[in-house]
């Protein structure tokens, strides 16, 4: 009998040296392709086909790694491990998956955003509004990057002063959205919270700012206990994390001018108002004035014909009081009798002059 040359294996053994041969040669391969039969299992387990026109591969995830939103159609590029499992079937179990293509990156952005704004993230509702002029603020963004360099300077030129916390992270890439979340949960977690968050990048392609797209990072930027603001890319460029944030700016430049009020437009404007607000007051004052001269004569004549009422009154009263006055009837002669008028008895009569005793000879009844 003929001896084989072939390596002879156990079928688990053929299993296990294909799959040490493939991470050996590619512990990790980036594959681009089309998606085709999505589905999710259980709420814990993303199965699909990524294909093109000369094949398709099955691909493997878990719910909580898909950070964005895929549907069939849509064009992505896998960071994916090969492997082969013991059923024998051939599968690629994924490390990260992002769109590919501007129709992709729009069609999972607009995914995404219908998914967030049915829970409500999006609402006005729950947007806080930022301090008028923060002393201290936390910053996270790339401290490399144009747009940080710019928010910067224009935070020194329009305030100053104010203590400035900054969280070094990648703007870009599929490490950007961990890190991102990582700086926020540190702010977050601090003792002295800052009062304002800044989240900030320079303008880019689709591509490169999708990484404030990112499912948790949105969801991170919602449910900080600081408010935040997030100025990312250009104008027209708006991203879920700009509308997750509590206030959006246009760019990182216009993050500083939201954050903190102009102090030299501050201090023109108070002299503006201080220069207006002072002839008001001198005009509130003086018809504050009259007011009080206009009440102080109206109470001063009413006092007056008071107390001429009350004179009147009393000088009526004294002369009433005077006409009954004994000493004027006495005067006019007539006599004031005292004790007891009864024959025998000794009474005194008062004239206007004299007082004399008499004895009380008859009394009889008219």
């Amino acid at each position: 009998m003929e001896k084989s040359i072939n390596p002879r294996f156990s079928v688990s053994d053929f299993i296990a040296l294909t799959n040490q041969t493939l991470e050996y040669a590619y512990p990790a391969v980036e594959v681009e392709g089309e998606v085709a039969s999505f589905k999710v299992n259980q709420g814990k387990y993303v199965f699909f086909d990524i294909k093109d026109a000369g094949g398709s591969v099955g691909c493997f995830m878990s719910v909580w790694q898909l950070r964005l939103a895929i549907e069939d159609g849509m064009k992505v590029i896998i960071t994916a491990t090969p492997k082969l499992t013991p059923w024998g079937k051939f599968s690629l179990t994924i490390r990260s998956i992002r769109p590919s293509g501007e129709g992709s990156l729009k069609k999972s952005f607009e995914l995404l955003r219908a998914k967030l704004e049915a829970e409500g993230i999006f609402s006005p509702d729950r947007k806080r509004q930022l301090p008028l002029a923060p002393s201290h603020i936390a910053v996270i963004s790339s401290t490399q990057a144009a747009g940080y360099a710019d928010f910067i300077k224009i935070l020194n030129d329009r305030w100053g002063g104010m203590q400035v916390d900054v969280a070094h992270v990648q703007v870009q890439g599929a490490d950007a959205p961990d890190q991102i979340i990582r700086a926020l949960q540190y702010f977050n977690s601090r003792e002295k919270l800052p009062e304002v968050i800044v989240i900030i990048r320079g303008g880019g392609s689709a591509d490169d700012l999708s990484a404030f797209n990112d499912e948790l990072l949105v969801r991170e930027i919602a449910t900080s206990r600081i408010p935040t603001l997030v100025g990312v890319g250009h104008e027209v460029d708006v991203s879920l994390a700009d509308m997750a944030a509590d206030v959006r700016a246009a760019t990182p430049s216009n993050a500083a001018q939201l954050v903190v009020p102009d102090r030299k437009s501050l201090i023109m404007s108070v002299r503006r108002q201080v220069g207006s607000l002072l002839p008001r007051t001198e005009q509130a004052i003086e018809g504050k004035m009259h007011q009080v001269q206009k009440d102080m004569m109206r109470s001063l004549t009413a006092i007056t014909n008071r107390y001429s009422y009350y004179e009147l009154q009393l000088n009526s009263k004294m002369r009433i009081l005077a006409e009954l006055d004994p000493k004027k009837v006495l005067a006019r002669g007539y006599a004031l009798v005292r004790g007891k008028v009864e024959k025998g008895a000794m009474i005194e009569i008062e004239k206007s002059d004299m007082i004399l005793q008499a004895e009380v000879r008859n009394v009889s009844k008219k």
